[in-house]
């Protein structure tokens, strides 16, 4: 078998990739090698010739990512242009891994297809799919049909949703498999009262959520089991939110990390962050939770990578 170096590509495979400018809280060190591939029988063809030895981290847009100080050993496979596309047939809206969740939502509801629910969803298809994600009580998982991905042998697969076992905020992808799109089916709806429904949950979003900071969206998963439904009468004791904020540590900070002011569960990088420093004010937060409450909250994020060398 091949060393990254070695195998020829139509995409672009370089050494040292800086990962921080591609992640949405901007910390992290360098991919050892970094491929994107040309589509997807280049990707086929490299993951069928790389070392099985060498490991494989297929990365999104970073919404949803800590890449430690030290960086990722072996390849991260970025898919982008080419992997991108979104069509429609009928209620079927296929979705190419790196489609983002807004434009997959708006394009369906363009068609009649109610997917709304990605809307406020930060992010693209590939992690909505591996996270399983959701809002306003509706998750991946309620509307998948299948997705199409490449194996890490290089073996093109149709996934379904009981390879997947679907539960909140994770699914079963097999280590180096790569989803490359994903069929959803979704409830018929008029245009402009989807059109208004998204309108109406982006404003909600805004008034609540930190979105003009440096996040990755929740940090931890609702102790409870499930998302926000967003109806009046939904109960907040069992938030991820909340549990932090009884724990005192809304506002908590380590180094240029915070738990953010406007909402708890907002794991923060004020400006000079790094990794160690958001990675390491969230197991204080989990400590003190624990401590407070008795609750033992799981990360939400994704934490990759090593550690930089003292």
């Amino acid at each position: 078998m091949t060393h990254p170096s070695k195998i020829e590509t139509r995409g672009t495979l370089v050494q040292e990739k800086d990962l921080s400018a591609l992640t949405w809280l901007r910390v992290g060190g360098p991919a050892e090698w970094f491929f994107m591939p040309a589509d997807e029988d280049d990707l086929a063809a490299f993951l069928a010739a790389l070392d099985p030895e060498v490991p494989v981290f297929p990365m999104g847009v970073g919404s949803n990512l800590i890449v430690r100080d030290g960086g990722i050993r072996g390849v991260v496979i970025r898919l982008g242009r080419g992997f991108n596309g979104i069509e429609i047939d009928g209620n079927r809206v296929t979705a190419g891994v790196a489609a983002l969740d807004a434009h997959v939502a708006r394009k369906a509801a363009d068609a009649g297809v109610d997917l709304t629910f990605l809307r406020t969803i930060p992010g693209a298809i590939g992690g909505a799919v591996r996270m399983n994600a959701g809002c306003y009580g509706s998750y991946v998982a309620d509307v998948f049909v299948e997705a199409q991905a490449v194996t890490r042998a290089g073996k093109r697969v149709t996934l379904t949703a009981d390879d997947l076992n679907f539960q909140y905020r994770q699914s079963d992808l097999p280590d180096g498999c790569v989803i490359i799109s994903a069929t959803f089916e979704g409830p018929t709806g008029e245009p402009a009262e989807l059109v208004a429904r998204m309108d109406a949950q982006l404003a909600k979003r805004d008034q609540t959520q930190p979105t003009k900071d440096r996040t990755a969206g929740s940090t931890f998963r609702n102790p409870a089991g499930f998302s926000s439904t967003g109806r009046t009468d939904d109960s907040h004791e069992l938030k991820a939110w909340k549990v932090i904020e009884n724990a005192g540590m809304r506002g908590a900070t380590l180094g240029g990390a915070q738990m953010n002011t406007m909402h708890a569960n907002f794991l923060t990088n004020t400006g000079d962050a790094t990794a160690a420093d958001l990675e390491g004010l969230g197991e204080e937060v989990r400590k003190k939770v624990y401590e407070h409450s008795g609750i033992e909250l799981v990360w939400e994020i994704m934490r990759v990578g090593e550690l930089a060398e003292k």
